[in-house]
């Protein structure tokens, strides 16, 4: 793969950047409830060395009833600030299943106007199976200021994702399983209806992976962006269940090269939640 810090950088780049004095790693794990994991618990065992430990639910907007929506701009300054994330670093983020919700981080910090993050390809999966280090101390952390830009293009709230709906003038891609997709299966969050955005195409986020967690290369990600009608500088927007799985398809678009998307930060624990909205089933 080639390395781009500021999408996805292997574990060799890590490696051998390990030691640099303004790289900032973030432990970004996060896993479904039915998942069983707990990350806090997972990052103070093991992290890779000097990681920080980025919390996703608690770094958001908790003045909203959907689960971890983008924080305010000062609130992601002050943790930031607080974590010694700040101008001038690198970050590279990553998670403890290969790639799942370390993009969504990856997206945060874009959304903030900070483009130098990368996600660790393969994770902390591929860096222990490969015997990198890892340690179980807390990092040293001096207070670092943090210029934010919110950039608004990079996200969609419900009105705007019902409006490009009805258009069809942006593909909208869906990154949750195809079960949940066609509503054959249940919701992990109680409550929702089942099924998915009228007009949505069906990309399951583990399509653009490779077995190892790894994501595809990029000229295979453009082929398959390509099956959905992701073509040219038609606008995408990604969504999910929560607006985590979302950000794997959006690196998987940055990566390819495709740069016109945005995100459903609400997805579907917001439309399938709203009785009002339409649904659709099936394929």
């Amino acid at each position: 793969m080639q390395d781009d810090p500021k999408t996805l950088v292997s574990t060799d780049w890590l490696a051998a950047h390990l030691e640099d004095p303004d790289l900032r790693i973030l432990d970004a794990s996060w896993y479904l409830p039915s998942a069983g994991r707990d990350p806090k618990a997972e990052y103070d065992a093991a992290h890779i060395p000097g990681a920080r430990f980025f919390d996703i639910d608690e770094i958001s907007d908790l003045r909203s009833d959907l689960p971890h929506m983008a924080p305010p701009v000062e609130k992601f300054m002050s943790r930031m600030r607080a974590m010694g994330v700040g101008d001038g670093h690198q970050v590279v983020v990553y998670d403890g299943a290969g790639i799942f919700s370390a993009a969504r981080v990856w997206w945060l910090f874009r959304l903030m106007g900070q483009d130098d993050i990368a996600v660790l390809d393969g994770g902390l999966p591929k860096w222990q199976a490969e015997g990198h280090p890892v340690e179980d101390m807390p990092p040293v952390v001096r207070d670092r200021h943090m210029t934010v830009r919110r950039q608004n293009h990079l996200v969609k709230d419900v009105t705007q994702v019902s409006a490009a709906s009805k258009l069809a003038d942006t593909v909208i891609l869906d990154a949750r399983s195809g079960e949940r997709f066609r509503g054959e299966a249940d919701e992990p969050r109680p409550g929702l209806r089942k099924g998915h955005i009228p007009g949505s195409v069906s990309l399951p986020f583990t399509e653009v992976l490779n077995e190892d967690g790894t994501m595809k290369d990029p000229e295979v990600l453009k082929a398959i962006l390509a099956e959905r009608g992701v073509e040219g500088r038609k606008p995408v927007i990604t969504t999910c269940g929560s607006g985590v799985t979302a950000a794997v398809l959006s690196l998987a678009l940055e990566r390819s090269g495709h740069h016109n998307h945005a995100l459903y930060d609400g997805s579907w624990s917001e439309w399938g939640a709203f009785p009002t909205l339409p649904v659709a089933t099936g394929a």
